[in-house]
Formats: C-alpha cells, sequence, structure tokens
C-alpha cells in the first residue's frame, strides 16, 4: 500500500487534556475512510490532529503525500507547509464581515443594514486560491454546478440556511483542490433530497483524486468509503474494511429512563401564563430586496400543540421561527400576534424572549463559548447570551438538576468551548428550557448528537409534553428524530405553506 499519512505512538493534547495517550493510524492512496463513535470519543480531535490543527508529541507524524508533492514541484519549497494540501470543512463555520475585522454576530442576517456587510458566495469562493501546481480538477464553474449553488450565486453569506452554508463550506474546500478532504460530521443540517445527493457528490470528489476522511453516523456511510474506524474514549478499538464493519461493533448504550418525578418537579419551580393563541400569523410575506423568503403564510399556534415544521434547506423554516422568537424586526411590517399581543403594540423584544425556549444551529454557531457550561444554562433565566452578572445560587442549583437530566452533569464547571460539540448542544437546550417557557422552539436540536442522546432527548421531550401543556415547535430533517409528542405538521416549499 502506497502510504499518504501515518502517524504513529503519538500523544495528543487539547488545552490541558490528553486526548489520545497513544494514537496509531494510518491512510494510504485509494482508502477513503469514516471515522464512527460516540459523541466525545474523539472524532473532531482525530480529524483536527490531522489537519495539523493539534499538537502532537512524541511518536512520529507524517504527510508522505507533501514529501512526494515537494520532490515535483522544488519551487514551491520553503514556500508551502502540508497544511495547504489538506482541506478540514467543520461543523461550524469561520465566515467574516467584508471588512474582515468580525465575525458574523447572531441576529445579523435579518437586520438589512448589517448584513449588506458580507461577501456573496460568488464573492467568497474567488477568495480561495490553490496551491500552484496543485491539481486543477475542481474549477469555479465545476464546483457551483456539483454541489448546485447556481441559485445561492447572488446571495449573502449571512443570508444562507444553515444547509446552504454547509454546502458552501465543502465549494470552498474543494477550490483548493486539496490531497486530503476531512469532513466533520458533514451530513448534519442537511435535508433528505441533499444527503442523497451528497453520496454522488463524495464519489465525484473521491474519482477526481482526492482522498476521504469523514466523521460520520455508523448508519450514514457514503458508498466511497471503502475502510472504518471506532474511536471510544480517545482510543481506535477497531479499523478495518467496511465490509468487515458491522454496526454492533459501534453499538452504543441503551437509551435510559427518565426520571418523571424530577422532570416535574422542575417544570413546577415556575408558575407558567395562560394564553389563548401562542402564535397567529395572517398572510406574512418577508422580502430581503427582490427575493421572497416567507410567501403568504397563514399559521395558527394554539396552547399545548406540538408543531414540526418541516422543509428543505432554504425553504424559509428558519426565517419563520426569526418571526416568532422575536428576532426578525420585519415582523412589526406584518399582521402577527405572539401571546394575545399584536406585535408592535408596545412589547418589547424581551418580552417575547421571557415566554420562550430556544435552540437553532445559528444559536449554537454564535453563542459565547467562554463561560462554564453551568453558566450558560444559568442565563437562560435572562435570555442573555452568557451570564452578564453575579450567579444566583438557587437558579444554578436547577441549572445542575437540567443538566443532570440530560446527563451533562459532569460538565459543570467547564468551559462551553472544551466540550464536544452534541455537549454544547446539551447545555443550550437545557438553557432553553430552565425558565419553564409556554413555548419551545427546537430547530435540529439533534445535530451532532449520537444516537444514545437523541433517544435519551426525545423522550425528555415526551416526558415535558406529557407532564405539562407546553407549546412546541420543532423542526428536523430526520424523521426519526420527531418526537412520539408531534402530531401537527406545517410544512414549507419556496416560502409557501404546502
Amino acid at each position: 500500500m502506497h502510504p499518504l499519512f501515518s502517524i504513529a505512538n503519538a500523544k495528543v493534547r487539547l488545552f490541558n487534556t490528553t486526548v489520545f495517550a497513544n494514537l496509531n493510524f494510518s491512510v494510504s492512496k485509494g482508502q477513503h475512510w469514516a471515522i464512527i463513535g460516540e459523541s466525545g470519543s474523539g472524532k473532531s480531535a482525530l480529524l483536527q490532529t490531522i489537519a495539523g490543527n493539534l499538537n502532537a508529541s512524541g511518536g512520529t507524524v507524517r504527510y508522505h503525500f507533501f514529501d512526494e508533492f515537494i520532490q515535483e514541484h522544488t519551487e514551491q519549497r520553503g514556500y508551502i507547509t502540508h497544511h495547504k494540501l489538506i482541506a478540514l470543512v467543520e461543523p461550524r463555520h469561520h465566515f467574516r464581515n467584508l471588512s474582515n475585522t468580525t465575525e458574523f454576530y447572531y441576529q445579523q442576517r435579518y437586520n438589512s443594514s448589517d448584513s449588506e456587510d458580507a461577501l456573496t458566495v460568488t464573492e467568497y469562493l474567488a477568495t480561495i486560491k490553490p496551491v500552484v501546481g496543485a491539481n486543477t480538477y475542481w474549477t469555479p464553474e465545476k464546483i457551483i454546478s456539483v454541489l448546485k449553488l447556481e441559485d445561492l450565486k447572488n446571495k449573502q453569506l449571512i443570508k444562507l440556511s444553515n444547509g446552504e452554508g454547509k454546502r458552501l463550506r465543502i465549494a470552498a474546500a474543494l477550490m483548493k483542490n486539496p490531497v486530503l478532504l476531512l469532513l466533520d460530521s458533514p451530513l448534519t443540517g442537511l435535508d433528505a433530497e441533499t444527503r442523497n445527493e451528497f453520496n454522488a457528490i463524495i464519489s465525484q470528489i473521491a474519482v477526481s483524486g482526492i482522498t476521504i476522511i469523514m466523521a460520520t453516523a455508523p448508519y450514514e456511510l457514503p458508498d466511497v468509503i471503502t475502510n472504518v474506524a471506532v474511536l471510544k474514549d480517545g482510543d481506535i478499538n477497531w479499523q478495518g474494511r467496511k465490509d468487515q464493519f458491522k454496526t454492533q461493533i459501534a453499538a452504543l448504550p441503551q437509551a435510559t429512563g427518565i426520571n418523571k418525578a424530577e422532570i416535574k418537579a422542575l417544570l413546577t419551580l415556575n408558575a407558567t401564563e395562560r394564553f389563548q393563541q401562542i402564535v397567529a400569523m395572517k398572510n406574512v410575506t418577508i422580502k430581503y430586496g427582490e427575493n421572497v423568503v416567507l410567501d403568504n403564510v397563514s399559521w395558527d399556534v394554539n396552547p399545548g400543540d406540538k408543531w414540526a415544521l418541516l422543509g428543505h434547506n432554504g425553504a424559509g423554516k428558519s426565517t419563520l421561527l426569526s418571526l416568532v422568537n422575536g428576532d426578525n424586526p420585519q415582523a412589526y411590517a406584518n399582521d402577527i400576534i405572539l401571546f394575545d399581543r399584536k406585535r408592535g403594540s408596545g412589547e418589547s423584544i424581551w418580552d417575547i424572549k421571557k415566554k420562550t425556549g430556544f435552540i437553532s444551529p445559528e444559536l449554537h454557531q454564535y453563542f459565547p463559548t467562554d463561560s462554564s457550561c453551568l453558566q450558560v444554562i444559568e442565563s437562560g433565566y435572562y435570555d442573555t447570551l452568557g451570564l452578564f452578572r453575579p450567579s444566583n445560587p438557587k437558579r444554578a442549583e436547577t441549572a445542575l438538576r437540567w443538566m443532570k437530566a440530560l446527563e451533562i452533569d459532569k460538565y459543570t464547571r467547564v468551559l462551553l468551548k472544551n466540550i464536544p460539540a452534541s455537549a454544547q448542544r446539551l447545555c443550550l437546550l437545557a438553557r432553553a428550557l430552565i425558565k419553564n417557557p409556554p413555548l419551545l422552539i427546537f430547530d435540529e436540536p439533534c445535530q451532532g448528537m449520537d444516537e444514545h442522546q437523541i433517544n435519551h432527548f426525545k423522550n425528555l421531550v415526551d416526558t415535558i409534553c406529557s407532564l405539562s401543556n407546553v407549546t412546541l415547535i420543532y423542526v428536523t430533517h430526520y424523521q426519526h428524530e420527531i418526537p412520539n409528542s408531534v402530531d401537527k405538521v406545517l410544512k414549507l416549499e419556496k416560502g409557501k405553506v404546502v
């Protein structure tokens, strides 16, 4: 076998933690690897190590493909490093504003003047230059065609939906024409149609000579994958050919029971207000310039309703939710009643947020990560992105009880940025639940979670729904993630209700 990359007997650390004590992993030409394992097992850390973003000490790390490249392109010696021939697509984006001074902030996409401070898709792709001498198979035209970005060419980055942003980040990686393409959970946030197309796209990438290593779920292995590595607690405990892999090798613990008495006690800590109507929208239309995002949408949500909000990437789901949770200023120009009050009748954005528990991929993307997990959850009482006041002991105690209910209490004092992405998501879910709001809006809440976490979370949602009159709006691209308590569906297509 012709080795491309190898790491032997290496110790890898992240901050003060040893992620891998003795890492051995190698990739040969013609292989394409899937890295699987439960949440926190080290999948992202392995990709970051291969990308050269985490320091490996002791042992040896060799980028054989880079040695060969330099032998063929001696004029590049001393000018480039192996990093230039590797592309890593992470779950979170790092898009910056036009002047390249700051990253985007959470509500920016809804504020028209600020959202102009962003590159378009075409302008962004033009900023990425491949290495001189690298393969030039992936031209901008080919990338835009294969990844179906034609309709998005003039769209600003900030206006992209979660799934559209994911496609663009894969496009940006291909612009580099890398030797190694590392994909961290590339299928999360993509609708069913795009996930099916992804199989063909990834095959095309492999045919072009790029080697693929991806972290993914055991039930989502693209056809092109030849080898599988299973991680457990920072150790590769199985690796082999895909045809030898059985899903039970990566089996996770069964969903644990929910402590109903504890959930009931938590739900009675704050008295909830009663309303006649949670949401009433009549003929709502939202436009950005010429682009109609929501087209004549009418929707009534009554107390205790349990809705699934469905639709493809870019169908208008996030924009619809931004009207319900107070983030979109265009609400004032439309006929919308929230919690029995017409929008624009003197209520503040904080009045709405107080009654809503909210989680979305965008909130996760932009949430500051320098607070401890306990502080993040306590901040849910105040609807702020972090705790900007002294902690209240009683409220901190409630936060800890929700952490236990979500099986994340081991992260109490750890900074949000130092825990796995799935545990970060669960912290933000606890933050949404803590004040026992009358309305819960869960926009793709299970992104990045492993199967055990998804089942546990679904059970928790169903328990909360059975013990209270909470109203639920639930968005997902996966049928198996919808809780059993959901019994109503609103489906959007290109901004229209279907």
